[in-house]
């Protein structure tokens, strides 16, 4: 049984579906490993150019599963190993799973169907774009299990998109953020109607697919990826030259040039 779905709703759109609404989606070894498995699978999809990543039921993401590793649901992340060790490839795991939202080729929006704590918040933060309903709420849960306040990529994105100060207050407390401050503050860009969710995310993905070469789509991911990484802006130039002159011998600049002027929609066709 798979706990990650992945649907394909319209054309060269991409559901990652995130599926057990019984734990509200948390992240048992074996939800984590079907997380890896989709994302590997997107890695080398070209023809997804864009992913949504959803939960079922009332829930995005509840984080770590806590209850599932007490009852030995998990079992060992992986055997022979001394209990050090276990952790440590446990623990490279979810990280991991954060470097490969960032590597998948697709922009990814993260449509946020309820609650999304600790590692389900860091796996929000690790999409593009982040869409959310009303009773959305969001929180670093970290340090109230006694650990450390950033993980999984938390303490890298959150700041960019929050401001340190805010972001210090967020990972240090762990108290939850209510979808009208999400939407204030720049966690998401839209909050709207639970019924209205996926139309929302599906309309964001379409724009892209319609308006954006699938090129274009990768290396300005890739663009994006590099200059939050630190580059200065002289290196962002550059890489933004590269880039514009790679795109300028596609043929769906021609294509999208020609449709332009005659006030027309592109058709690419990623050539």
């Amino acid at each position: 049984m798979s706990f990650v779905r992945i649907e394909r709703p319209r054309p060269h759109i991409a559901v990652l579906l995130m599926d057990r609404p019984d734990r509200y989606n948390a992240l048992s070894y074996a939800m984590l490993r079907d997380l890896h498995t989709a994302l590997d699978e997107l890695m080398g999809d070209l023809k997804s150019r864009v992913a949504i990543l959803t939960g079922s039921g009332k829930g995005f993401c509840a984080g770590a599963d806590l209850k599932a590793g007490a009852s030995g649901e998990n079992g060992l992340w992986e055997k022979d190993l001394g209990n050090i060790q276990e952790k440590f490839r446990m623990q490279q795991a979810y990280g991991e799973l954060i470097l490969k939202f960032r590597r998948i080729p697709q922009p990814v929006i993260a449509a946020v169907n309820g609650p999304a704590a600790g590692g389900g918040f860091s796996v929000a933060l690790a999409c593009d774009v982040r869409i959310c309903t009303p009773n959305t709420k969001f929180n670093c849960a970290y340090t109230r299990l006694g650990i450390g306040g950033a993980e999984m990529g938390s303490s890298y994105f959150l700041p960019k998109l929050v401001g340190p100060a805010l972001a210090a207050e967020l990972m240090y407390t762990g108290r939850f953020v209510e979808a009208d401050e999400a939407l204030r503050t720049g966690i998401v860009s839209r909050v709207v109607e639970k019924e209205k969710l996926m139309d929302a995310a599906l309309e964001v993905a379409g724009e892209m697919v319609k308006h954006a070469s699938p090129f274009g789509l990768r290396i300005t991911k890739e663009a994006i990826n590099l200059v939050q990484g630190g580059l200065s802006l002289e290196e962002a130039v550059h890489l933004e030259n590269r880039n514009q002159v790679l795109a300028l011998q596609t043929q769906d600049f021609m294509q999208a040039t020609a449709a332009w002027l005659q006030k027309k929609t592109p058709e690419f066709k990623d050539r």
